[in-house]
């Protein structure tokens, strides 16, 4: 299980990585756009396209990294009230919802890849840029996603039957919720 929930930790880590590879890359051709643009009277021919993809990379790739600090915003009205088997069911119920909503998420972005590829789908800009790529990593981060999810549902359920110890929970303390 540890091995598992390290090769996820890895994978969400490689994917978030690339995201800010994108973001950089973004940047730049934006920066280079608009220097194009304002100065010399020449915008770079498709820096909508590129960085339209790239947010995918950017949204999708950190969704799971997030998700294994347990850095994600949550509203804490009742969840400070309850003891610890009470917040170990709390984030087991949360994370459920969570897993249903990217679990439908996930299917329908890998639907929309399946059917960007048989099409071959580009943008329509003056570049054609292909889309299957910012399909294929909204479907990749999402399931990288429901995998972390996956584990931490398993951790909250050990952590409520043992009363507050789980495998690898953080505490509201920690440096994951700072």
């Amino acid at each position: 299980m540890k091995s598992f929930n390290q090769l996820v930790q890895t994978s969400a880590l490689v994917l978030l990585l690339l995201g800010a590879v994108g973001l950089i890359l973004s940047m730049c051709l934006g920066f280079a756009d608009v220097v194009g643009t304002k100065f010399l009277d020449y915008p770079v021919p498709g820096t909508l396209e590129f960085t339209e993809s790239t947010m995918v990379l950017v949204v999708f790739g950190a969704l799971a990294f997030t998700q294994s600090k347990r850095g994600h915003i949550r509203v804490e009205i009742l969840y400070n009230f309850g003891g610890p088997r009470t917040r170990a069911l709390l984030d087991a119920f949360t994370h459920l919802l969570a897993f249903i909503y990217f679990g439908l998420l996930c299917w329908l972005g890998i639907q929309e890849a399946i059917y960007s590829w048989e099409i071959s789908e580009a943008t329509m800009g003056s570049i054609r840029f292909p889309l299957l790529p910012a399909r294929v990593l909204l479907a990749v981060g999402t399931a990288l996603l429901l995998l972390q999810l996956a584990l931490d549902i398993a951790n909250d359920l050990v952590r409520a039957l043992r009363g507050g110890e789980g495998l690898s929970a953080p505490s509201p303390d920690s440096q994951a919720f700072q």
